[in-house]
């Protein structure tokens, strides 16, 4: 039955642990890893960059598929996914290969993300085509996802588009998954969220509550205009840097140096940083959006990984907010 009968909503409550890969070292990255399997996370993520985002973009920044396969080895239980993949970097029928093959190495745990790009600094640098601006990229997108899709449902899908060839396609071995999710991230309303409606299993819409809620509409208006039943894509969204203490005051001290700590960054407003109290209130309208709420919520955690807040957010936040 579904959650517009009485019932609760389809998806439960996850908590996703989004570890950033940059200005950090690797020891330290694969621990942050571990810990957020060992600690009970739903899902794993980093994004897919190559330089980093935060701070200056001149300092390290480990690449993403390679560091999901190397977590697979090192985890048992979490699921594991880009937030998300950059489309412009690889031909989309190898991006469905190697989503295969992280769906073997982890034993099934493997979530494909993806969207259309943003950062042009890296794609100049490392010669990556990034089109015209954001709606060349978004058709290009657009030609990518049913080779995803049909490649990951046992398809041997054709294209011949304007940026992707394919013919044929064959996918062997298959995922484990019979199938593997595709999440797409992005908020744009005429295009993306249309996108998410036809194509995804998952999507990923930030921004803040009130933004998420008006494109939540949205997303539901091109639900209907494709037919499909919004309730059958599971919703998440990044609630920003968490950081917990016992006060407000020392936790807002952490998360600045954290900042400082990554390429001298701004530290960013209005973020789920202080108490777990005042955690819980800063994220529970989340789950409150629409009928389903935004069930999967997604912390961000900057070098270097916080191990209190990690721990904290799943062991005092999440029992609050899990009868919502």
């Amino acid at each position: 039955m579904r959650s517009d009968q009485g019932t609760r909503p389809p998806h439960p409550l996850r908590l996703g642990a989004l570890c950033w890969n940059q200005y950090t070292g690797w020891p330290a990255f694969l621990d942050a890893g571990r810990r957020a399997d060992q600690l009970g996370y739903d899902t794993l993520w980093t994004w897919d960059h190559l330089y980093p985002i935060v701070g200056a973009s001149r300092g390290p920044m480990f690449e993403g598929w390679m560091t999901l396969a190397a977590w697979a080895q090192a985890t048992a239980r979490i699921r594991i996914g880009l937030m998300v993949g950059a489309n412009t970097f690889r031909e989309p029928a190898l991006v469905a290969k190697m989503a295969t093959a992280l769906d073997h190495i982890s034993g099934g745990r493997a979530i494909l993300g993806i969207g259309a790009a943003w950062f042009e600094e890296e794609h100049t640098a490392f010669g990556l085509p990034f089109g015209s601006g954001a709606p060349e990229r978004l058709r290009w997108l657009r030609e990518a996802l049913p080779v995803l899709r049909g490649m990951l449902r046992g398809e041997a899908p054709t294209a011949a588009g304007i940026r992707y060839h394919a013919k044929a396609v064959r996918n062997d071995p298959s995922p484990i998954q019979p199938q593997l999710p595709i999440l797409i991230g992005g908020g744009g309303e005429k295009v993306t969220l249309r996108l998410v409606a036809q194509y995804a299993d998952a999507c990923n819409i930030g921004g803040g509550v009130e933004v998420v809620r008006r494109k939540e509409a949205i997303l539901r208006e091109h639900c209907r205009a494709v037919g499909r039943d919004h309730r059958d894509i599971e919703r998440t969204t990044i609630v920003g840097a968490v950081v917990i203490r016992n006060t407000r005051a020392e936790a807002q001290r952490v998360f600045e140096r954290l900042f400082e700590a990554n390429g001298r960054a701004r530290p960013w407003t209005s973020q789920p940083v202080g108490t777990p109290d005042e955690v819980v209130t800063a994220i529970r309208p989340y789950l409150r959006i629409g009928d389903i709420g935004y069930r999967h919520l997604i912390a961000g955690f900057p070098s270097p990984y916080d191990e209190e807040s990690m721990t904290r957010f799943v062991t005092e936040v999440k029992p609050l907010l899990v009868d919502d």
